[in-house]
């Protein structure tokens, strides 16, 4: 019997690590371990993954716990992939979603890019940018994943994991203040209800102003659970999820003749009248987990999640033909859009996962069975003035001045009809891996997935029905050896597809987005495993991208092909006694690999072209000190943020410069029951880009800001 059976944790165990709550860093030891004495809740596990440890798994993969998470200061999902190197930010719509690339890929431009919650679909909806309130830890899972996940990025997969109940009573209460007039309150709280149940109350509230003039933010959110340990093999979990955010829609700034920098950071080229937009989700998660023995496991979920986005934006304009600012360099054109959108996506799905030998091979295995249905209801308004040369006024073309704007200078126009259409995509997908112990040092994993895939569009402008099915194989192949006790080394092939949605100029629709990828790398530990890491080098080619083909009737061709290569460092743990680090670094080439023309900005994108927002470099640092101040806990840290020159707007000679940033904090508990934190973020004032989708719509960085808080435990 080989003794891989080490690696394989049992599924009872008397604490479940993922599910305690984080009462700050800086809390006594000896009452973090009292605390983990009494929890007796049943360990869960992530759907699609098995039972592996890290070093077996022949794919690169990144946790971001609540620990590093906090000591980043990051409460949006946005902040917590800045930890990750491989991860880079996108076109963010305005501030209402999240969109960022995978060693180089990003999925459709025109949806929010898609994140697992627990395993389950979640991103692709319109309820705004996501708050880590609830969340527990934070996944980067490097390389397609379709062979298990299906119809994933083409990248790697981005996994939330929540907070769930544990079975000890424990709470906390977080006040913060901080920069633009920005105040949050966070509740934490956990407790048994009866022997064989427990549930989490967890929620916030943030009210803010911004650098960015008149731009004021509110949202809210909870997300409560229930766990019922039904007998000694047999656990269910129930989530909800709301959150409700009102944002107004911002572009950010411009480029006046190609340069950054000529207006202020902090102007608002929007129309404070049209409100802001309001974003809003109600979702609902059940898992039921069955352990029949300690080698075989069965685990069934389902997920709702409704979604919704309606509000008024006035724009800048991407056509060169309508926009002044391009003609005196000062004025600039407009458009103003209504947008009332809606999203339900439903998840079924089950396996069963467990291990047995067969002679003298140790097989792992997982089996299963998913289906899901996401509905996109889009209803799209639009004003939009006259070509310059066919006589566009400044009225019309709702100019602003961008060096001394005069907000409501022209009335705002009513938008008319655009876009009405409801598009409805089902799949049913059947999956299997099993990995396979040749020796005790040496696994192969071999995988694949099956999916039956149906797309129906209505027009309802048109009065036209398109409907398409496809199917679809995803196979992947690993191999680990394991060198030493401290060293693995691994190797990886997979092939990736991603539905696409919209339809061409005929109202058809596409075959998937599809990927292939390659990686190789090592895993290690160093300091008796306190410290640990994985350098890999990949590379994946990518076709069927998507790409406007008519934008003003909004239709796409699917006519893309590009491939990324590059290699990857990450390092974390504590590498002395006390000092804790925190290490992410990617170096990547990407590129398109054919010519194709591109309706959106009217141009010919060049084969060679790099792609948007992908930095050649990225660098993320974070070291912590672990200390004392009068016999109480203390601790010190700082991180560093590095993101090299990338390309502004595709096909074009524009980029965004690279750009460091600096943060400080420090946390003192003060007492076992209250601990206090400040923190400064960009602690050098830099003036930097976040991301861009054209040299009119560019983020900017927010400059350096400050946050106090206080967490009270009970």
């Amino acid at each position: 019997m080989y003794s891989k059976y080490r690696y394989i944790t049992p599924f009872f165990i008397a604490a479940s690590l993922s599910s305690i709550p984080s009462y700050g860093e800086s809390e006594d030891k000896e009452a973090s371990a009292s605390l983990l004495e009494n929890i007796v809740v049943m360990g869960t596990r992530q759907a699609y993954r098995g039972d592996f440890d890290p070093f077996d798994v022949p794919q690169a993969e990144l946790v971001i716990d609540s620990k590093v998470l906090r000591n980043a200061g990051a409460v949006s999902l946005d902040q917590a992939l800045d930890l990750s190197a491989s991860v880079a930010r996108q076109n963010n719509f305005g501030g209402l979603w999240n969109s960022f690339a995978v060693r180089g890929f990003v999925g459709d431009e025109n949806l929010p890019s898609n994140y697992l919650v627990n395993g389950f679909n979640a991103g692709r909806g319109f309820g705004g940018a996501r708050d880590l309130s609830g969340i527990e830890s934070v996944e980067v899972l490097k390389g397609p994943r379709a062979a298990l996940y299906g119809r994933g990025e083409p990248g790697g997969t981005i996994n939330l994991v929540t907070k769930r109940p544990t079975f000890e009573s424990a709470g906390e209460v977080r006040f913060s203040v901080g920069s633009f007039d920005t105040y949050r309150t966070d509740v934490d709280w956990t407790t048994p209800v009866s022997d064989t149940a427990a549930v989490r109350l967890v929620g916030f509230y943030e009210d803010a102003d911004s650098f960015r003039d008149t731009v004021e933010t509110r949202k809210r959110g909870a997300s409560p659970s229930l766990a019922w340990r039904m007998s000694e093999q047999s656990q269910l979990i129930y989530e909800l999820e709301y959150s409700y955010q009102e944002v107004p829609f911002d572009r950010g700034v411009v480029a006046i003749d190609g340069k950054l920098g000529r207006i202020l950071e902090s102007r608002f080229l929007g129309e404070p009248g049209d409100g802001p937009m309001e974003a809003e989700v109600l979702g609902h998660q059940l898992e039921f987990q069955h352990n029949f023995n300690e080698d075989w496991s069965a685990l069934i979920g389902f997920n709702y999640r409704d979604t919704s986005l309606e509000g008024f934006a006035t724009e800048p304009e991407l056509s060169s033909s309508r926009q002044f600012l391009y003609v005196d360099g000062e004025s600039l054109s407009r458009f103003r859009r209504y947008r009332d959108y809606d999203a339900t996506y439903e998840v079924f799905r089950a396996e069963i996962s467990g291990r047995f030998e067969t002679g003298e091979l140790l097989h792992r295995v997982i089996i299963g069975v998913d289906e899901d249905e996401f509905e996109n209801d889009q209803v799209f308004l639009r004003a939009r003035g006259p070509s310059i040369g066919s006589g566009g006024t400044f009225e019309e073309l709702q100019v602003i001045n961008v060096f001394n704007p005069m907000y409501g200078q022209y009335p705002l126009p009513e938008p008319g009809a655009n876009t009405d259409r409801v598009e409805t995509q089902e799949s049913i997908g059947f999956f299997v891996q099993d990995q396979i112990s040749l020796t005790e040092n040496l696994d192969i994993r071999l995988g694949a997935r099956y999916d039956d895939y149906q797309q129906e569009l209505n027009n309802r402008a048109s009065g036209t029905v398109s409907k398409q099915s496809e199917t679809q194989l995803s196979p992947q192949f690993g191999i680990v050896y394991q060198a030493t006790d401290a060293i693995s080394i691994y190797a990886a092939y997979g092939e990736n597809f991603r539905p696409l949605s919209g339809t061409d100029a005929k109202g058809n629709g596409f075959d998937p987005n599809q990927s292939t990828s390659i990686e190789v790398g090592v895993k290690f530990a160093l300091n008796d495993g306190a410290l640990v890491g994985t350098i890999s080098a990949f590379k994946i080619e990518q076709d069927n991208i998507l790409v406007v083909d008519d934008p003003g009737a909004f239709t796409l061709a699917a006519i893309g092909e590009a491939e990324s290569q590059g290699l990857e460092i990450d390092l974390n743990g504590e590498i002395a006694d006390g000092l804790s680090l925190w290490a992410s670094y990617t170096y990547i080439d990407t590129e398109t690999k054919n010519d194709f023309y591109d309706a959106n900005f009217g141009r010919t994108v060049s084969a060679g072209s790099p792609l948007l927002n992908v930095p050649e470099q990225q660098l993320s640092l974070q070291l912590v000190k672990q200390t004392q101040l009068a016999g109480k806990p203390l601790e010190l840290g700082g991180g560093v943020l590095y993101v090299g020159e990338r390309n502004g707007y595709f096909g074009v000679d524009f980029d965004l410069p690279s750009y460091t940033t600096a943060r400080l904090f420090t946390a003192y508990q003060l007492t076992k029951e209250l601990s206090l934190r400040a923190e400064v973020d960009n602690l050098f004032d830099e003036e930097y880009y976040s991301n861009s989708f054209a040299d009119v719509w560019v983020q900017p960085g927010t400059p350096r800001s400050m946050r106090v808080s206080a967490a009270f435990r009970f």
